[in-house]
């Protein structure tokens, strides 16, 4: 595999951010089921695949069922006390795990993408060194992975906080990034309710949200879903 790849100017590592609760979707999405395999086990795969080592994955709700349930050979876990507070923590927990290490830029994935590929990851990665500071692009719009170059650590976990990711890091840097273009390779919609599962090819059938009723509500107290395609702003800038 691709694991044993240099990129420009040493290893890279990857964050797969794996720690949300998933409330939308019922349940933490590193937990999904897909084409036979959990969502943070494709994502460790894939970068892994991609060229990067180590993986850490990030770890918040549901860390434990999460350790019982997937098969994490070849990743780091990484726990994040925080991540009830967002993205946010669990970026600042992976480059904090980083912090003795001598890669020299970590790339950031999120687990609810499984349209990411090995080809784009080891697209971005093969343009590592300290100073590097990336994100894929699919035709107009700017997304996942993103790399961070070593020398943006610790500015971006200044800023991130919540569910902004290094948005903001990237926006005062953008005389500085990098947009690699990743959509003749990948696709990273996020999973947001189950019915978007069923884009991806081995999905499992799955029964539409309960939609709200004049009586108030839905059966799981929470926001009705949409079926509308969405992708995740939290990691870069628009």
């Amino acid at each position: 595999m691709g694991c044993e790849r240099r990129h420009a100017s040493g290893s890279v590592a990857a964050l797969v951010l794996a720690a949300g609760a998933g409330r939308r979707y019922g349940g933490p999405k590193a937990l999904i089921p897909l084409d036979g395999r959990l969502l943070v086990e494709r994502a460790v795969t894939t970068a892994r695949d991609g060229g990067c080592d180590p993986v850490l994955a990030v770890l918040g709700a549901g860390a434990a069922t999460v350790r019982a349930a997937a098969d994490l050979t070849g990743a780091v876990p990484v726990d994040n006390p925080d991540w009830a507070t967002g993205l946010g923590s669990s970026l600042r927990a992976g480059l904090a795990a980083l912090g003795d290490s001598t890669v020299v830029a970590a790339l950031v994935l999120l687990v609810d993408m499984p349209g990411i590929t090995a080809e784009a990851v080891h697209r971005l990665a093969d343009l590592a060194t300290p100073e590097s500071l990336a994100v894929a692009g699919y035709q107009d719009r700017r997304g996942h992975p993103v790399l961070l170059g070593r020398t943006h650590w610790a500015g971006v976990a200044d800023v991130a906080v919540g569910e902004l990711g290094a948005r903001a890091y990237l926006r005062e840097h953008a005389h500085q990034l990098r947009v690699v273009d990743c959509a003749d390779i990948a696709d990273d919609a996020d999973l947001d309710t189950p019915t978007d599962l069923a884009r991806f090819p081995g999905a499992p059938r799955v029964r539409p949200p309960v939609q709200p009723t004049e009586a108030g509500g839905t059966a799981g107290g929470g926001r009705a879903s949409s079926s509308t395609r969405r992708t995740s702003t939290s990691a870069y800038g628009d």
